[in-house]
């Protein structure tokens, strides 16, 4: 008796995605019953594409039945993809991967600016096209909380192809992956489409970014790939606290370390406050362990979407503190959060004199200088240029400051 695989949405309320059924059959061909609102100019299209993929992945009688809400080449194949793995759950099916969009393929860096990581549900492609517009730092396609756990496979299929063909601009390509051992399974599809930094959720141990570090290197040259993937763990749990430094010195890979909110409170059996205090021990372990492995420290996500105030207050916390960016689960929250992590005019200035005044103090054989009425010593003097190195990136500062920062 044949199995009918399904994959993907329908309904009227439905963007930019599609709904496909696949029962194999015996004999007949592909029978095909194809419904789109865009048909009466892409029918053939459709039509050519889900039988050209219907024969990659190896089908070749089967009842196919499409309703089509304007979804895009790459979603159409990661919805028939996914359709015909649940038909055929014990057969080795092919991966049906859309041209690799070598455009998109922007290349990364370890210390660029993570100023906002905007997360997108992994399982709904109407978020994911035009997200640049919003113009965060960097995206995460989510395959772990906002995925349901019966479309997880789903949500991989499509990401994956994602990756390989949405031009996501300036934005770094992040996806957050499933728990481990789960998450080990969805390391090399997602390395293979470029993805430049996987998240590693509920991190407790340095074992477990090793585990990762294992697999990533081994798709990589499986690949062929030059190009580095960063890590960034998220901790989650007391336990991850108390092993946050070891985690973050783990692996050459990581990048940045992170912390989940909701999770670690759960376990506390504590409750959330308008000041944050029952988040300061964790925030202050993840900016130690961060600062001491020489890696980023990146804030958790502010859940209430509808309170910028609120927001900006916990940003400049977090910036106080030590943070250099933030999680964001709605795009409103972006320019808040960049316009706190960015230094202000006056903050550039300041530094700006300090660094002058320093620099003109050495060449007088003198390591102290006073701005104003302040003393101005090394570790000043550190933080000034750090301040620098932002302003440049923020547009503050021109280029022969870049020079000048950099020597």
């Amino acid at each position: 008796m044949s199995i009918k695989g399904t994959a993907g949405r329908r309904g009227k309320d439905v963007r930019s995605d599609c709904w496909v059924s696949v029962e194999p059959v015996e004999t007949g061909g592909i029978q095909f019953d194809i419904k789109s609102k865009v048909g009466f100019l892409y029918a053939d299209s459709i039509r050519s594409l889900v039988s050209n993929g219907l024969e990659k992945l190896g089908l070749k009688h089967a009842k196919v039945e499409l309703e089509d809400q304007g979804a895009l080449p790459f979603v159409i194949m990661a919805r028939l993809e996914t359709a015909v793995r649940r038909a055929l759950p014990d057969t080795e099916v092919p991966e049906l991967l859309p041209e690799l969009n070598p455009g998109t393929m922007k290349p990364t860096t370890r210390d660029r600016w993570r100023r906002s990581r905007l997360y997108l549900p992994g399982n709904e492609p109407k978020y994911m096209l035009n997200v640049k517009i919003h113009q965060p730092d960097g995206i995460i396609l989510d395959l772990e909380d906002s995925v349901p756990p019966e479309e997880k496979d789903a949500a991989l299929v499509l990401v994956r192809n994602a990756l390989r063909v949405l031009d996501f601009g300036d934005c770094e390509r992040m996806v957050r992956m499933n728990q481990l051992p789960r998450g080990l399974d969805e390391v090399r599809p997602l390395v293979q489409a470029q993805v430049r930094i996987l998240l590693i959720p509920k991190c407790e141990s340095a074992e477990q970014v090793n585990q990762v570090t294992a697999a990533v290197e081994q798709a990589r040259k499986d690949a062929g790939l030059e190009h580095a993937v960063y890590l960034m763990p998220i901790v989650e749990s007391p336990l991850g606290m108390f092993h946050a430094l070891e985690i973050a010195q783990a692996s050459p890979l990581v990048v940045a370390l992170t912390y989940g909110l909701e999770d670690y409170i759960a376990e506390l059996s504590g409750r959330k406050t308008p000041e944050a205090i029952e988040s300061l021990w964790a925030r202050s372990r993840i900016i130690n362990a961060a600062r001491a492995a020489g890696i980023q420290p990146i804030d958790t996500v502010f859940a209430n979407v509808g309170d910028m105030d609120a927001l900006e207050q916990n940003v400049l916390q977090a910036r106080a503190l030590g943070f250099e960016g933030k999680g964001c689960i709605h795009p409103r929250q972006i320019p808040v959060i960049h316009k706190a992590f960015t230094p202000t005019d006056q903050e550039t200035e300041r530094a700006r004199e300090i660094v002058l005044a320093y620099e003109q103090a050495r060449k007088q054989g003198r390591n102290v200088v006073s701005v104003g009425s302040k003393m101005i010593d090394p570790p000043v003097v550190a933080q000034a240029l750090r301040t620098i190195k932002l302003a440049i990136a923020a547009g503050k500062l021109c280029s022969d400051w870049q020079e000048r920062n950099e020597s």
